[in-house]
């Protein structure tokens, strides 16, 4: 007979509660800059297949939380995070956590479309190359196809792969950064406001980019728009001040919310 240890126990209920998988779980986060306190206990867990949408006023913690998510707030000097955060029940700060893995296991497509200056080729390439993802040429070919191919990009540059990625337009530049995300095989995608930047045209693409590529992976959108969190998200969160004022349903949050400062923020009296 085999007995789990318990920390295997633990990992397995992080994984499933309630018959609800969930990829990450935060548990009493909070981050510092220097003195100042950005988030204050914030407890929010991120299901699986899922896209998450984080709402909230300018400088309410959103972006810092996403941050959290793999860890790029390590880049910022006087940074400190406290509380604990998994993923599939391990802890993502945990001194043996190798944060070049993470990244790749939790990738992150930022506000401006910031393509290498490369060729549209070699920035796909640049992440499987660097993980030992492909063993030959025409294995690279293959995943820069498949990437291009899910970020909906691969008939728009299929011909001209060699050209700079910088040469695209801002919304083709997105969506090579969302290929460039996914070609070491995330199993999270974090996206910081990726519409922000771009056009309604482009912005409607990505927005439909977001609905196929949850089928296989687990996202997490900070967006400042509602019309936006309420297409493309199934669960939002609502920041305000540091603090997470509540996670529901994406449906009930914009219809039926809990809280009168995620009403008011929806119906634009702050924010």
């Amino acid at each position: 007979m085999n007995i789990l240890s318990e920390a295997a126990v633990e990992k397995a209920l992080d994984k499933k509660m309630n018959d609800v998988s969930y990829k990450m779980i935060g548990q009493d986060v909070s981050v510092y800059y220097g003195d100042k306190r950005a988030l204050y206990d914030v407890n929010l867990n991120v299901r699986e297949n899922t896209v998450t949408a984080l709402i909230g006023p300018s400088g309410c913690g959103k972006s810092t939380f996403l941050r959290t998510l793999n860890r790029m707030n390590d880049t910022i000097d006087g940074c400190r995070v406290t509380g604990r955060i998994a993923l599939d029940g391990d802890d993502i700060y945990d001194p043996s956590i190798d944060v070049v893995e993470l990244r790749a296991r939790v990738g992150m497509v930022f506000q401006k479309p910031n393509p290498f200056p490369k060729s549209i080729y070699e920035n796909v390439a640049y992440g499987p190359r660097i993980h030992g993802l492909a063993r030959t040429r025409a294995e690279m070919d293959a995943i820069v196809e498949k990437s291009l191919q899910r970020a909906g990009l691969w008939n728009e540059v299929k011909d001209r792969l060699q050209e700079s990625g910088t040469g695209l337009s801002g919304g083709q530049q997105q969506r090579l950064c969302i290929a460039r995300a996914v070609a070491v095989s995330p199993e999270v995608i974090l996206m910081d406001e990726p519409c922000s930047a771009l056009d309604p045209i482009a912005t409607a693409r990505v927005e439909e980019l977001i609905h196929e590529l949850r089928a296989n992976f687990t996202i997490v959108i900070v967006t400042h728009s509602m019309q936006q969190a309420a297409r493309v998200s199934q669960r939002t969160a609502m920041f305000h001040l540091g603090q997470l004022v509540e996670e529901n349903d994406t449906d009930k949050i914009f219809t039926n919310p809990d809280d009168q400062r995620t009403q008011d923020y929806i119906m634009g009296r702050f924010g």
